[in-house]
C-alpha cells in the first residue's frame, strides 16, 4: 500500500467531514445555480490547507481553520456572484462579512446540511440520482466511491451527477426543509441514503479497509440531526440511529491488530462499547412511540438481540428468526434472506439454511458480483461437512472479492479444508 504523509491523511479525513458542510452553507448563500463555483471554492480551500499545513504544520483546530477559510471564500463567492452590479461593487468587505457571518454558526451549519439533504432528495429527481447526488454533495464521495456503492460504472455516475446538478440549477430548487406531505415523501429517501452510507462504511468494499469508520461516523452524525431535529422528528429516524449505534458498538471486535476479519462467533465481547449500546437502546425505546414498524425498527431489534447476549452461545436465535420473518414481509431483499439463513443454521438446520440461500431469486447472478453469497455458502457447506462444495464456493468468493482481509480469511478457510483432506 502506498505510504501517505500525515498531512495528506488528515486532509482526506477532514474533506470527508467538512466539505459537505462547506458546500451546504455556501449553497445556502449562493444558491444551486452557482454550484459549480461553490464546489471549486471548497476544493480551493482544501488545496490551500494542504499547501499551508505542509509548510507551517497542522493548526490546533483544523476544522475551525477550514471553516474560517470557507467564510472568507464565501465573501469571495458573493463578490463573484454580484460582480456586475455596480452597487455591490461599491460595498466594503465588512458588509459582506456581516452578510456571511450568520450562516457559519454551528446550528445554522447543521440546518444547512439538513436542507441540502432534502434538496438532493427532491421528488422530481430519480431515486438513483438522489442517492448519487447526496453522496457527492453532502458526504463528499468521489465518483469511483459512488460507483462502487451503487454497483455502477463511473461513466453512468458522471451522467447522473450532471443531470441532477443541472436540474437543481435550472429549477432554482430552494434549500429548505419541506413541510407536511412533502416532508414525508422525501424522508424515506433520506433514510435510505444514510443507511447506505453507514453500510458502505461498516462493510467496506475498499481493498485495504475492513471498516471505514469515517463513513459510519458521518452517517451517524447526520442521522442524529434528523432523529433529534424537531422539524423532522420521526420514530423511523430514531430506529435508524439505534441500529447504527448498536452496530458501531462492535467496531473494535470485528478485526484484529493485524487487520484480520473476526467473525461474530469469535469476537471478544469485552471490547464491545457499552456506552454506544446504551445509546442504541435509548433511541430504540424512543422509536417505539409510533404505531408503524419499519425495517429500521426490526433491524435495530435484531442488532439489540446480538448485543444482549453475553456469549455467542447465549444468543436467542429463535427470537432472531421471528424478527427476520417479520422483516421479510417488509423487505425480502437478497441480503436479508442471506442473513436469515445464518440464523436458520445457528438453530441447527444447516441443510435448510443452504437451500434457503440457493433459493434466493437471482442467486447465480448475485454470486458473480458479490462475494458474500458464495462465502456464506462455503461456510455452511464446511459446517455440513461437504468439503468439495465448501471449497468450490470459497474459491468463487475469493476470485471476486477486492478486500485484502476477506481474501486472507477465505484463503485460510480453503487451506484448512485442504489439510483435513
Amino acid at each position: 500500500m502506498q505510504h501517505r504523509e500525515p498531512t495528506e491523511q488528515i486532509i482526506d479525513h477532514l474533506f470527508r467531514q467538512q466539505a459537505g458542510k462547506m458546500v451546504a452553507v455556501l449553497s445556502h448563500l449562493g444558491g444551486f445555480k452557482h454550484l459549480h463555483l461553490i464546489e471549486d471554492i471548497v476544493q480551493e480551500s482544501f488545496i490551500s490547507a494542504f499547501q499551508q499545513w505542509k509548510l507551517k504544520g497542522i493548526p490546533q483546530q483544523p476544522e475551525a481553520w477550514l471553516m474560517k477559510t470557507a467564510k472568507n471564500k464565501a465573501i469571495d463567492l458573493l463578490r463573484r456572484i454580484n460582480y456586475h452590479t455596480r452597487y455591490v461593487q461599491s460595498q466594503q468587505t465588512n458588509d459582506y462579512t456581516e452578510q456571511v457571518e450568520p450562516f457559519f454558526h454551528e446550528q445554522e451549519i447543521s440546518d444547512s446540511e439538513l436542507r441540502m439533504i432534502f434538496a438532493c432528495c427532491h421528488p422530481s429527481l430519480k431515486t438513483e440520482d438522489q442517492i448519487a447526488l447526496t453522496l457527492k454533495l453532502v458526504f463528499s464521495f468521489s465518483i469511483s466511491e459512488i460507483a462502487r456503492a451503487l454497483v455502477l460504472t463511473e461513466t453512468v455516475v458522471q451522467k447522473r451527477m450532471s443531470r441532477a446538478k443541472s436540474f437543481l440549477a435550472s429549477q432554482s430548487i430552494p434549500l429548505e426543509i419541506p413541510a407536511a406531505q412533502a416532508l414525508q415523501e422525501r424522508m424515506e429517501s433520506v433514510r435510505t441514503i444514510l443507511y447506505l452510507l453507514f453500510n458502505e462504511g461498516y462493510s467496506s468494499r475498499k481493498a485495504d479497509e475492513i471498516i471505514r469508520k469515517d463513513l459510519c461516523i458521518e452517517a451517524m452524525r447526520c442521522t442524529k440531526i434528523i432523529a433529534e431535529h424537531t422539524a423532522v422528528a420521526d420514530p423511523a429516524n430514531q430506529a435508524l440511529l439505534a441500529l447504527m449505534c448498536l452496530h458501531a458498538s462492535r467496531f473494535d471486535s470485528r478485526s484484529s491488530n493485524e487487520h484480520e476479519i473476526i467473525l461474530l462467533e469469535e469476537q471478544n465481547r469485552g471490547l464491545w462499547d457499552i456506552e454506544l449500546m446504551s445509546i442504541g437502546y435509548y433511541y430504540l425505546n424512543m422509536a417505539s412511540s409510533g404505531e408503524t414498524i419499519t425495517r429500521y425498527h426490526l433491524e435495530a431489534a435484531i442488532a439489540a438481540e446480538h448485543c444482549k447476549a453475553a456469549k455467542y452461545s447465549d444468543t436467542n436465535w429463535q427470537q432472531l428468526l421471528q424478527w427476520y420473518e417479520i422483516l421479510l414481509r417488509i423487505d425480502a431483499s437478497p441480503v436479508i434472506l442471506l442473513n436469515r439463513s445464518l440464523v436458520i443454521h445457528a438453530i441447527g438446520e444447516t441443510e435448510k439454511a443452504i437451500q434457503a440461500i440457493l433459493a434466493i431469486p437471482g442467486i447465480d447472478i448475485l454470486m458473480n458480483h458479490d462475494p458474500q453469497y458464495s462465502a456464506v455458502l462455503g461456510y455452511l457447506y464446511t459446517k455440513y461437512s461437504d468439503t468439495i462444495k465448501a471449497k468450490d464456493y470459497l474459491q468463487k468468493a475469493l476470485a471476486i472479492t477486492d478486500s485484502r482481509a476477506e481474501k486472507e480469511l477465505l484463503q485460510a478457510r480453503i487451506n484448512q479444508l485442504s489439510i483435513k483432506n
